[in-house]
């Protein structure tokens, strides 16, 4: 286990803010991570879990403990089912999935982050979520050190959303992800450009292998490497609205793009909306909004997380000036 003192954060967190903590724990299995949730219930400090960073802010140091996965490893069960440690490198598990024959992941492709943060945060991407393939989360309860496992239901996932960024905020630490995947390959092709990119390559039916290097292409062409730039991805959410406030904007802004949720509520691209209201490529100070993609906050160099959140808090109230809809980050801001 990993217990370090007065510790940087930089290589934590993929905006490269460099923050430091009090105290920082990584566990390596399950029997540390019980050890890591005694010493949080026996702690005065206050304490956060981080996964990979890539959905991180940080905007000054964490006066506490920062508590992290580092457990790996990965197997397969049941015909169809793939348990992944949480501190497994979520695309590696995608790429390991597709090259053992196991199919569902291929959308989600290239989304930084760990396996934990996955059942965190429902990430999703090209019409796929986590929700869609997770079965069931282990974890160590830190109130009494005691192991739980909950099916998908009880996680009670949404958009972006579950019960462990709510009311199980910071209360368990999540050591291994059961997906249920196929061992047949259907693609999900009508989401974004897809369709478009697979006929630039003259590809009718593509392989798995296929769409994931297409998915690939295509996240490469318009979010920074944050190894060069700091970013954390997509900062926004995009904002879901009623069906009949889609349709009064859509009167005003011709062709805007829009995907059905249900039969009462469309969602909006907020990248859409912010390169309306003329963010794209633009900076305030060290901080800035990308060029090729307008839902990615970048830091320009030397940016403080404050810089990030100012420009955040200007581009909501535009957003919400031009188009009356709140849009709220997907990142956590500490």
């Amino acid at each position: 286990m990993k217990d370090l003192r007065n510790y940087s954060l930089k290589a934590h967190n993929t905006f490269g803010i460099d923050a430091k903590c009090s105290r920082f724990l990584e566990f390596e299995d399950e029997q540390e991570a019980i050890e890591v949730a005694k010493i949080l219930r026996e702690s005065d400090s206050p304490y956060i879990i981080i996964g990979g960073g890539s959905n991180l802010l940080l905007t000054k140091d964490f006066e506490g403990i920062v508590v992290r996965s580092g457990i790996k490893g990965h197997c397969f069960e049941d015909g169809n089912r793939m348990v992944c440690g949480s501190g497994e490198e979520w695309d590696d598990m995608v790429a390991l999935s597709i090259q053992e024959g196991y199919y569902g992941m291929e959308n989600l492709s290239l989304i930084p982050g760990d396996v934990g943060a996955s059942a965190v945060q429902n990430i999703g991407a090209y019409g796929v979520e986590a929700k869609d393939l997770i079965l069931s989360v282990w974890a160590i309860e830190i109130a009494t050190g005691k192991p739980q496992v909950w099916g998908n239901e009880a996680c009670e996932y949404s958009y972006r959303q579950s019960r462990f960024k709510q009311d199980w905020k910071n209360k368990y630490l999540i050591c291994r992800v059961t997906y249920g995947l196929s061992r047949t390959f259907t693609p999900h092709l009508d989401y974004g450009n897809i369709r478009a990119e697979l006929e630039k390559k003259g590809i009718k039916e593509p392989s798995a292998q296929q769409l994931r290097d297409i998915i690939i292409d295509i996240r490469n062409a318009k979010l920074p490497d944050p190894k060069v730039m700091g970013n954390a991805g997509s900062f926004f959410m995009n904002p879901i609205v009623s069906r009949e406030k889609y349709e009064a904007l859509a009167l005003q802004y011709e062709n805007m793009p829009h995907y059905p949720v249900d039969d009462t509520h469309e969602k909006i691209p907020a990248g859409w909306m912010i390169d309306q209201c003329g963010w794209k490529g633009k900076r305030l100070g060290r901080a800035g909004v990308h060029d090729k993609q307008a839902l990615v906050l970048v830091n320009c160099g030397g940016a403080t997380g404050e810089e990030i959140v100012t420009l955040c808090r200007q581009i909501q109230h535009d957003v919400q000036a031009k188009f009356g809809i709140d849009i709220h980050p997907e990142v956590n801001i500490i």
